[in-house]
């Protein structure tokens, strides 16, 4: 049998004051970001390639944009 976990069971202390990168900004990355914004995290980065037309999408919505490589430092 498979263990259920609920949100209760989580410790959103642990990622709340990280930098968490969410790379892309599609429909699965625009939904994360936003969901972990939501949730309480505080530093949350999307990294995206130069040039890319959803960045203007994302800073729209409050969060910082920069490259993959500088997101992963």
């Amino acid at each position: 049998m498979a263990t259920v976990y609920y949100e209760a069971d989580a410790d959103r202390s642990f990622i709340a004051d990280r930098k968490v990168a969410v790379i892309g900004y599609g429909s699965q990355g625009h939904a994360h970001a936003l969901n972990l914004r939501d949730s309480g995290c505080k530093n949350i980065v999307v990294a995206l390639r130069a040039g890319s037309p959803t960045v203007k999408k994302a800073e729209g919505e409050g969060l910082k944009v920069m490259t993959v490589v500088e997101a992963a430092k």
